[in-house]
């Protein structure tokens, strides 16, 4: 098995860092590797924001729901959708940008999540830790004024980065099938979910979890605990709103 093979297959989130700080030749060759990740039209429509200020950290922690990793990674990344600068170029040179939709959003958000995983897979095989934070869009609208994000520029998810102190299990994942479909998409039926999901419900940890929460299932801890129904509903509020104001609703 070849190194990147090794690390893809082997890999689990790193959320306890060492104190060992990370060079910035080495952050420096990584966002190389990073910005040359595949991108629409070839307009690489983001931009990274490095924090490794320890009152920034501070700042945005509250906005990641004070997990430690923002605190204690030596680097946070906040990977953005930004339209700004191209929008800027077109311009200057006489040409006039119709990026301000939410199609455009879409397309400098899937650059920018690009940029992220092949920053996180580069990182990886150098030795580095990271871990994904998903509470990037959540705080949207907090974060862009901590990091001063000008119109058409939204941040749409954070790594932090640095030297394991830990290493944790792998968590589970599905089985392949049950992510691949072949020619067309293959609905599923009741049997095909039970034993999809049996290994992930049958975990030690899962079974806890149900417990912790006083659940039936390891499912209702999904939708009455960790990602309910009125969360959901406020933050897509509250990111819809974002996008309005860094202008990307002129449908």
């Amino acid at each position: 098995m070849d190194k990147i093979s090794h690390i893809l297959l082997n890999r689990s989130t790193i959320r306890k860092y060492s104190p060992q700080p990370v060079e910035s030749d080495l952050l420096t060759e990584l966002l190389e590797m990073a910005s040359r990740a595949s991108t629409t039209g070839n307009m690489q429509v983001y931009s990274i924001i490095i924090t490794r200020d320890a009152e920034k950290k501070k700042e945005l922690s509250p906005l990641h729901f004070n997990q430690k990793m923002i605190t204690e990674a030596p680097v946070v990344l906040t990977f953005c959708a930004d339209f700004n600068r191209f929008n800027k170029w077109c311009l200057l040179r006489k040409a006039e940008p119709g990026y301000d939709n939410f199609l455009s959003f879409m397309t400098a958000s899937i650059d920018a999540l690009l940029a992220a995983q092949t920053f996180c897979i580069a990182a990886e095989a150098k030795g580095l830790g990271i871990c994904y934070l998903g509470t990037t869009t959540y705080m949207a609208h907090k974060i862009i004024d901590v990091l001063r994000l000008p119109k058409g520029v939204v941040p749409v998810t954070t790594v932090t980065v640095g030297w394991p102190s830990e290493k944790p299990d792998q968590v589970d994942r599905l089985p392949l099938e049950a992510i691949i479909h072949h020619e067309t998409y293959s609905d599923y039926n009741d049997e095909m979910i039970a034993r999809y999901y049996r290994e992930k419900e049958e975990r030690s940890d899962s079974v806890q979890f149900i417990k912790e929460n006083n659940k039936e299932t390891l499912a209702q801890v999904f939708t009455d605990v960790r990602y309910k129904k009125g969360d959901n509903v406020y933050f897509s509020n509250m990111l819809l709103e974002v996008l309005k104001q860094q202008g990307f609703m002129n449908q």
